[in-house]
Parts: structure tokens; sequence; C-alpha cells
């Protein structure tokens, strides 16, 4: 498989997708590019804005909304990209049009998937890891399952000067490990993973000047650690679930 998984689309201050352009371009390699809207509501504004921002590049962009039936888009579709937003709108809307599983396939086959955000989210084996309030109801949350992993992108360290009693991301991932026995990569902003085959990589830097790093992983019966670089081995990872 050839996977682009960014954690965020857009860095404080900078253009769409401007802080991973380099690897953006080297990942699509030329190709046409289908963009999947779904997790935002207005399609063709968001598809709008994908487009502006890659036409400078010579990327050609057509939203995937804008077939007649979204399984014969996937099937001729060189690249797909799937935007951020709400990934349970995201997921419901794959499910309920069967694109789920026809994209799935075929990113299995070779199509290079590209994801921010929600659509990072979704190469999971599951949503659960999502930072998103469910403003709609799945089917279940299944997602494409392409790493053996959970992602958690736009992961945020806590801030020891906050007086914000709610909490934390890691205390929430921890939660997540009491329930499931599945390794969770958190990504900073401004971070990405590259899946090529059977080698994975952590890309980009993070924004926060005080993140010791770009990303983390949890596992259960062990605290956090910090990744960088080759992280291939997560990709040989057994996930367990309701354990």
């Amino acid at each position: 498989m050839q996977l682009l998984l960014l954690s965020n689309s857009t860095n404080h201050g900078a253009g769409y997708l401007a802080h991973a352009i380099d690897d953006v371009l080297a990942h699509l390699d030329g190709r046409a590019l289908t963009f999947v809207p779904y997790a935002l509501a207005d399609h063709d504004a968001y598809t709008a804005k994908v487009r502006d921002a890659l036409a400078p590049h010579g990327v050609d962009v057509h939203g995937l909304h804008e077939h007649a039936d979204p399984l014969e888009g996937i099937a001729a579709a060189g690249a797909v990209f799937v935007g951020g937003g709400n990934t349970f709108r995201l997921v419901s809307t794959l499910q309920r049009t069967g694109a789920l599983d026809a994209l799935r396939a075929r990113v299995r086959e070779g199509l290079p998937y590209m994801g921010a955000s929600a659509g990072t989210n979704i190469a999971a084996p599951t949503i659960r890891t999502t930072n998103d309030m469910p403003i709609v109801e799945p089917a279940s949350f299944t997602a494409l399952d392409l790493v053996p992993f959970q992602i958690n992108p736009h992961y945020l360290d806590a801030d020891p000067t906050s007086t914000h009693n709610g909490e934390t991301r890691e205390q929430r991932l921890t939660e997540f490990l009491e329930e499931n026995d599945v390794a969770v990569l958190g990504l900073r902003e401004g971070t990405w993973l590259r899946v090529a085959g059977d080698r994975a990589e952590i890309g980009g830097a993070a924004v926060s000047p005080s993140a010791p790093g770009p990303a983390l992983v949890f596992e259960r019966g062990t605290g956090p650690r910090e990744v960088s670089g080759d992280v291939s081995a997560l990709l040989g990872l057994t996930p367990r679930f309701d354990v």
C-alpha cells in the first residue's frame, strides 16, 4: 500500500496543504486526484478548496461526489485524498454509499491514499480514537483498516500552566487502552505518517516548539513513548478490541 496520512491539512499561518506539499506531490507522482469531501457538509466548496490549493502544482482534482455512482468514481481513481472534518459523518457516508468497502479494496491493491485529520482517522481499524463529536450515528465504528493500529491526529500535549481541569488527550487514550489492546499513534500538528509496502515512517515537524518530537505511541501496560523516523514495527502489531 501507499499511504500518506497527515495529522492536519493546514498549519497556522500557512496555506492549505502547504506544510506538506513536497510530500503530497511526491505521493501523487503526477496522478489525477479524486477527493472525498464527505467529512464536511458543502462538498462543492470543499472540493474547490482542494482544487485551488493543488492546481498551481499541476494536480487535476475531481470530487467523488461529482460521480453519479461513487463506486465508479473509486474504480476510476488514480489517487485518492480523504479530507478532514467530522469523522462520524465521513464514515457514515462512506458506509451508506458502499464506498468504504470499495475504497479499502482499491487501496489494498495499491491505489495511493492520502488522508488528513478525519481522512487519517479512517485509515485505522476503527474510529474509536477520533477527537470528533458524534454528530451522526454510523452503522459501526469500523473504518478502512489499512494499518493495524489506531491513530489520533491533532495530538495535543497537556499544558502544565493551564487551569482547565478536563481530561487531557493522554488520559483519554489511556481510557481507550483500558478497554482495547491496540497501539495508538498520536500525530502532533504538522506531522504525518508515510507507509510504502512494509515500511512506515514519520515525516514533518511538530508545530509546537515545546513538543519533544513529531509523534507518540501509546500501548497497554506502558507509558507513552516518543517516536520519529522509521516506525515500521507498528505494521506488525495485532490489534485486539474489547478485551
